[in-house]
């Protein structure tokens, strides 16, 4: 028996040794290859999509409201002040006449109320997109590989 004999005669030895622990470790499919085998690690992704829902809405309209004003308004009227005064008996070339008639106009200032409408002001509204962030959290599964190494085994791990 030859030197790679031995290690050929070991080598069915440990994977015969491997695959009886692997039964009583756990179940799994195993793969027994003689030069090379591969396994295909998977793992989870978040998928995320976003959708638009209506979660309110603004309604713009105008109310009438009735409120009472109270203005001060200056105004002005005529006065006949009607003064007598005693006078010491002057005589007069006049004789006494009939009727002996003075017209005096008495004016007032009075008071037109109208309305009319002005624009005061304007309401506009408009939407605007903020962003923000939120927070997604959940648990993602994957697929990492496991080697076990058993006896005198010269692994390189080439990434």
């Amino acid at each position: 028996m030859g030197f790679f004999d031995f290690l050929n005669d070991d080598g069915a030895n440990q994977k015969e040794n491997r695959k009886q622990v692997r039964e009583v470790d756990r179940v799994t499919d195993t793969e027994f290859a003689e030069e090379s085998a591969h396994l295909d690690l998977r793992e989870e992704e978040l998928d995320i999509h976003k959708n638009r829902v209506e979660t309110g809405d603004v309604v713009l309209h105008k109310d009438i409201i009735e409120e009472e004003q109270v203005v001060n308004v200056p105004v002005s009227h005529d006065q006949v002040v009607i003064e007598r005064r005693a006078v010491a008996n002057e005589p007069s070339s006049e004789p006494i006449s009939e009727e002996e008639t003075v017209h005096i106009p008495v004016t007032a200032e009075t008071i037109d109320v109208d309305k009319h409408t002005v624009v005061t002001g304007e309401i506009s509204a408009h939407k605007r997109s903020v962003q923000e962030t939120e927070q997604v959290r959940d648990v993602l599964h994957k697929e990492v590989a496991d080697v076990e190494v058993h006896g005198d085994t010269d692994i390189i791990n080439k990434e």
